[in-house]
């Protein structure tokens, strides 16, 4: 446990700018053979580029984009005609799948703070599917973005009640809690009466924190002062787990109210086969 906590503390150490190079050098030569090959996909990143979750080859990163689809469909019924907020689409994974699910009349709007996620999306996706729109927003994450621009003070660039259905994957794990309280408000302005939020986390409760803690590999060693833990201490958004009382306070503080909580299998020693997401699942909707 110590060789990887040392190893995730080093790379932590480097600069967003140094981890996006290491990671497309370092993966160099497998997107020359995947090119080589013709096992491309003309939406799919090469491997160096995907900079959220595993980097995949084309097909098994199709799939996981629509395990995620198929996520939204059960848990929030997500609709062919619906409208759609993508926080921090990342670099297209959830978007791809929808592009394939979405008719005429739904609409995509994806947002994400790394210009070169948004720039590969907006030549591909956003070319070729005139109802998706991507934006890129410059905010500081000490793990993303240098930006002196805070998320604090970001409003989202949108219509009151315009969108049926948000959600966010693995995004509410990289940022620290009053920013994600900001991020419950803006949701809350921007969602339909009827509309809900799927959204990924990373939670404990007080029975299985010093687990959390303290757990082989992935485990979240830094205690905050008010309801959460840190992977480490000098990059606050490199991961964020968050007791499960202190987010139903955020929620309502934010004038929401949990639907459902899905646990992930991210805390099983052995995988729980019947878990289909990896981070705990939160269903959320106004008051």
């Amino acid at each position: 446990m110590k060789k990887t906590r040392g190893l995730r503390n080093l790379w932590y150490s480097l600069s967003s700018n140094q981890r996006f190079f290491i990671r497309r050098l370092y993966y160099l030569p497998v997107d020359l053979f995947d090119t080589f090959k013709g096992k491309t996909n003309k939406y799919v990143p090469p491997r160096g580029l995907i900079y959220t979750g595993s980097s995949l080859n084309a097909k098994n990163y199709l799939k996981q984009g629509v395990n995620q689809l198929e996520l939204l469909k059960d848990e929030i019924n997500l609709l062919p005609n619906d409208t759609v907020l993508d926080i921090g689409c990342g670099i297209g994974r959830t978007a791809i799948a929808l592009s394939s699910y979405l008719n005429k009349e739904g609409v995509y709007e994806g947002f994400d703070v790394v210009k070169k996620g948004i720039d590969w999306c907006d030549s591909r996706l956003g070319k070729d599917f005139s109802n998706f729109n991507f934006k890129y927003i410059p905010l500081f994450n000490d793990l993303y973005n240098g930006s002196n621009n805070s998320a604090l003070d970001f409003i989202f660039p949108y219509d009151d009640n315009t969108f049926d259905k948000v959600f966010t994957f693995s995004v509410f794990t990289h940022m620290m809690l009053d920013e994600i309280q900001h991020y419950f408000k803006q949701i809350q302005r921007v969602i339909t009466d009827e509309g809900l939020c799927f959204s990924t986390f990373f939670l404990y409760d007080s029975e299985d924190e010093n687990y959390v803690a303290t757990r082989k590999d992935f485990n979240f060693p830094v205690k905050g002062d008010d309801g959460f833990r840190l992977m480490n201490k000098n990059v606050k958004s490199g991961n964020i787990a968050i007791h499960k009382s202190k987010l139903d306070e955020m929620l309502k503080n934010a004038g929401l109210k949990k639907v459902k909580l899905i646990d992930g299998f991210w805390k099983n020693e052995v995988r729980d086969q019947s878990k289909r997401e990896y981070q705990d699942v939160v269903v959320f909707k106004r008051k």
